[in-house]
């Protein structure tokens, strides 16, 4: 199993908005995000915008594909792409960059 972690940057002025966003993520989503094998998957958010993302999945570029497949990811992704700092025309899903791990303590 991969654990993987990501940063991404939230803009200050719709953290709120984002948090909300977040406490009702749409049950479609939630469900591809499963079937592509995104497990034990976590955001933490902190105040001045930093979002941390960690996951666990057996292939994270396959899960990555598996949610690329998807209507309701292209659904999200426009929608979540205002609140994130990022090169314009990029998605939050397509600014995750794995950070690499160099410590566990299983």
């Amino acid at each position: 199993m991969q654990r993987v972690c990501f940063l991404l940057k939230v803009r200050a002025e719709r953290l709120d908005e984002y948090r909300e966003r977040h406490a009702a993520v749409w049950p479609e989503m939630r469900a591809a995000l499963s079937a592509a094998g995104w497990h034990n998957y976590s955001l933490f958010l902190r105040e001045d915008g930093l979002l941390v993302g960690y996951l666990e999945t057996e292939d994270f570029a396959a899960a990555r594909a598996a949610m690329e497949a998807t209507d309701v990811n292209a659904r999200w992704q426009k929608e979540m792409a205002p609140f994130f700092t990022a090169p314009a025309g990029t998605r939050p899903d397509e600014a995750m960059k794995p950070l690499t791990e160099v410590f566990h303590l299983a």
